[in-house]
């Protein structure tokens, strides 16, 4: 029989309950802004700068930001794993605001709709309004609906019959000169109805990059599918919807977006509500 040395132990390894309840249980830490955690896949290290209830995003030393999903025991403080979650609201003596930088209104009931309406072009613009404006409209009483895309625009506009009282604002992706969409936009002309537009491919650049961790949002040749194109430019294995989510869960405040899609947003909200 071999007999190995005696063994050092920092204790009795037979005293007190080892079989206790939550022995070696996961803390939870709110992620609070400018806590420093890092990721304990990746190893990416940063101080907290945004957080909602599914993910949060770090920022290291550089500048640099990326976002991840607020998963169990998937952070180190301080050398120990924990599970971030998101923090409680913080108590303000001052008015509250929505995410649109708005007073928000306490004890909001459900205002009979206006019949004047916002539509914007996708599911995608929608909830990205909805996401920082949804407060806002819902005082007002405006109801946003989605095109899946401008091409019938003119047939879409007779169709509402806009008149007094009866305005109807459109949200347009890609509204420069020469494009598809200006010269969709040109064709409409009553005075009930503002087409106002942003001048990015997509929605999804109206976020800014920073907000999830990129310097800038990619090039996508001509002829390849924007969405499909930006996924594999940034080298994210994810379908466009699970790419979108993503997106979505990093934005919170109007801060978050291009000062293009805000000006453009507001000016909508100000036309169909502004009593004739």
């Amino acid at each position: 029989m071999i007999c190995y040395g005696p063994r050092v132990y920092d204790g009795d390894v037979l005293a007190g309950n080892w079989r206790r309840p939550g022995k070696g249980k996961i803390p939870q830490v709110p992620a609070e802004a400018d806590l420093v955690v890092e990721d304990a896949d990746s190893g990416f290290c940063g101080a907290v700068v945004a957080c909602d209830k599914e993910a949060v995003t770090l920022e290291d030393r550089f500048g640099r930001r990326r976002l991840f999903p607020l998963a169990p025991a998937a952070f180190l403080l301080d050398g120990r794993a924990v599970t971030l979650v998101r923090p409680a609201p913080a108590a303000s003596s001052g008015p509250r605001r929505s995410a649109s930088g708005s007073v928000a209104v306490e004890g909001l009931r459900a205002r009979v709709a206006r019949e004047s309406r916002i539509y914007v072009e996708g599911v995608h613009d929608a909830a990205l309004v909805e996401r920082i404006w949804g407060h806002d409209l819902r005082v007002e009483g405006v109801v946003v609906e989605y095109l899946e895309g401008v091409d019938d625009l003119p047939a879409i506009v007779a169709e509402f019959e806009p008149g007094a009282g009866r305005r109807l604002g459109v949200l347009v992706d890609h509204l420069v000169p020469g494009s598809k969409e200006s010269r969709i936009a040109a064709r409409i002309a009553s005075p009930h109805v503002l087409v106002a537009g942003h001048p990015y491919v997509d929605v999804w650049q109206a976020v800014k990059p920073a907000v999830l961790g990129i310097p800038a949002w990619p090039e996508v040749p001509r002829g390849v599918p924007w969405k499909e194109g930006v996924i594999a430019a940034l080298g994210w294995r994810v379908e466009p919807a699970e790419a979108w989510r993503r997106i979505l869960g990093a934005v919170s405040t109007y801060a978050d977006l291009e000062p293009e899609l805000l000006g453009r947003v507001e000016e909508l909200i100000d036309f169909v509500t502004e009593v004739p």
